[in-house]
């Protein structure tokens, strides 16, 4: 039988999430074999360093990508909020598990909400996205990069920062004590938060067969409404910016999105309904035209 290898990142999470694959595709093949590569990025290695100044989107996924093409691994698996819009030529998501709580969590001392944490509090986040919304809601508190994995982030809490923000499926997939869940009306997610995606080479089909087994329709559409709205956004797109779909009945795909400006002083967020993912293209190209360009340049 053949032995699939798998690529992913060696945090505590990532190797959890890649037996969550496993899992699902033991299920199904109860013989197959699978082997875990461990992948250092450059996320991982400059871990002090904001997302922003390396690269932003992508910087966790692009030397595993880089072995998928190569033939060094077979399968990758990724958080679906790290990965780029576009997909490198050659690859594509065969499928994507059953999505986890999609919000944030706020985490403190006190189990502050959002809402009722001390005037001039210290929040610590290293996302435009969560940092852009927070100083919306909130302008009196004082945001704090910080960077590491969910561990290291909480034990930040009532040393470097007095609260921290972190997405709910990594939290509770590692077992951990949860935090304050953010509404999504007043922190968007990221879009593809909570969704784990399995990446493949196009041309492998006997793999993408398999992967078709293990993928969670609803949440493919999901994804990929949300993934329409980011690619509408632009490769080259630096700004604050979220999106969380629905799909309604079976039929209606609902997606709320938001856009900051470059500056984080000026944030929009809108509401859209229709029938497939391109809403989520629709949906960005709406947000760009009331934020206005003279805001985005």
């Amino acid at each position: 039988m053949r032995i699939i290898r798998i690529g992913t990142r060696g945090s505590s999470l990532a190797l959890l999430q890649t037996n969550m694959v496993r899992g699902a595709l033991a299920r199904l093949e109860p013989g197959i074999a699978a082997e875990v590569h461990t992948v250092k990025t450059t996320g991982d290695i400059l871990s002090d360093a904001p997302l922003s100044a390396i690269g932003g989107k992508g910087v966790f996924v692009k030397e595993i990508e880089r072995r998928l093409l190569s033939g060094e691994i077979d399968l990758a698996v990724h958080s679906l909020k790290d990965m780029q819009a576009v997909l490198p030529q050659g690859l594509a998501i065969g499928a994507y598990l059953e999505r986890e709580d999609p919000r944030d969590m706020l985490f403190s001392a006190g189990s502050h909400t959002l809402e009722d944490l001390p005037q001039g509090a210290r929040i610590g986040t290293s996302s435009m996205r969560r940092r852009c919304q927070i100083r919306n809601l909130r302008p009196d508190l004082k945001v704090v990069d910080i960077r590491g994995n969910v561990p290291t982030r909480l034990d930040k809490v009532g040393k470097i920062v007095d609260a921290v923000v972190l997405a709910a499926a990594g939290v509770r997939r590692l077992g951990l004590k949860e935090g304050v869940a953010l509404d999504v009306q007043s922190m968007v997610p990221s879009p593809g938060q909570g969704i784990i995606a399995v990446e493949a080479r196009s041309s492998d089909h006997e793999l993408h067969a398999l992967l078709e087994k293990i993928d969670h329709h609803p949440t493919r559409i999901c994804a990929e409404a949300e993934r329409e709205f980011l690619a509408a956004l632009g490769s080259d797109c630096n700004l604050p910016a979220g999106a969380y779909a629905t799909l309604e009945g079976g039929q209606s795909v609902s997606i709320l999105g938001m856009l900051g400006s470059p500056d984080e002083a000026c944030v929009e967020q809108m509401h859209m309904q229709g029938t497939d993912p391109s809403v989520g293209r629709r949906l960005a190209l709406a947000l760009k035209e009331r934020l206005g360009q003279e805001v985005l340049s």
